[in-house]
């Protein structure tokens, strides 16, 4: 289990990795959410073995918010 606001050196080591179905898979600008934990953890989906950001699961709402709503930018 992961707790929240925190990193993973290996992101191999969890499970219930997934990709969007928005994402276009070719671009390679794409991330992948693991379900099944406390928290939420991210990762670059190109580099499975690479860390992983944890949020809580507020925190990855409202990022999920934002960009929705373009607060990014393009």
């Amino acid at each position: 289990m992961v707790s929240s606001e925190r990193a993973v050196a290996d992101a191999s080591v969890l499970d219930g990795w997934f990709k969007s179905t928005h994402s276009g898979g070719d671009q390679g600008e794409c991330l992948e959410v693991a379900r099944g934990h406390d928290a939420v953890p991210v990762r670059d989906s190109k580099v499975a073995h690479g860390p992983a950001m944890v949020m809580s699961v507020a925190s990855w709402s409202a990022f999920v918010e934002a960009v929705r709503s373009g607060s990014f930018g393009a």
